[in-house]
């Protein structure tokens, strides 16, 4: 069984919206937000700089800079410049907030399974909120990698000598957590987080609906594996 890290363990992109919001204060005081579209510009530039920079706040927060040159045709200050920076530092820093019951879930599955955390982001970063969830004893594995695909999933899979049939992953990016793994003929367990970075949501899991369970929180988890397991069975 493998696990995300950011809202599917943890909550992460309530911070993550909280500091675009900040962003678009401080770009306010140049230009007209009303007819700008600045959320599309800023999601524009984090995925043209994703190659670059990778995902996480760090690559957030470079976006944003950048964004905000191009935005105000270079008038903006360094002052806020220097602001757009401390946004993006309140989103490292923020403290690990685990979602009820998910400590509970991951304890019950990992009595029947093999559990595995598998986490994208900044190295760094990842490793923090690891250490500081209070989680990192119930896995038996834990992978912080630069983007969660098919080969990233392939890997992890032969590490562990399975066939993808016999793992199923947990999270709530259909984009990186589901469809790449039941797409290799594994199994997915679906668990919406409230809300969704843009770049995560435009994955769509129609067709493979067979091979997903979906759940509303994490006291679903452990039944939902159970489930998939009956139907693997049958």
């Amino acid at each position: 069984m493998g696990f995300d890290g950011d809202d599917t363990l943890w909550h992460s992109e309530g911070y993550y919206q909280t500091a675009h919001d900040a962003f678009e204060q401080v770009i306010g005081h140049y230009v007209d937000l009303a007819n700008l579209g600045l959320r599309d510009r800023l999601l524009s530039t984090e995925r043209r700089n994703i190659r670059l920079f990778g995902y996480g706040a760090k690559g957030m927060t470079l976006s944003m800079l950048e964004a905000a040159i191009e935005i105000t045709q270079s008038r903006i200050s360094a002052a806020d410049l220097h602001r757009i920076i401390e946004i993006g530092k309140r989103v490292l820093a923020h403290p690990v907030e685990l979602l009820p019951g998910i400590r509970d879930a991951v304890a019950a599955v990992a009595e029947r399974h093999r559990v595995v955390l598998i986490t994208k982001g900044d190295l760094f970063h990842q490793e923090q909120k690891v250490a500081n969830s209070g989680l990192a004893d119930l896995f038996h594995r834990i992978e912080i990698v630069s983007e969660k695909d098919h080969a990233a999933y392939r890997r992890v899979l032969s590490e562990f000598g399975l066939a993808p049939g016999q793992f199923a992953m947990v999270g709530n990016s259909p984009r990186s957590d589901i469809a790449p793994v039941v797409e290799l003929g594994g199994w997915g367990v679906y668990m919406p987080y409230h809300v969704t970075w843009a770049h995560e949501a435009d994955s769509d899991l129609a067709g493979l609906a067979a091979r997903v369970a979906e759940v509303k929180n994490p006291h679903g988890i452990p039944a939902a594996i159970e489930a998939l397991q009956a139907r693997a069975a049958a």
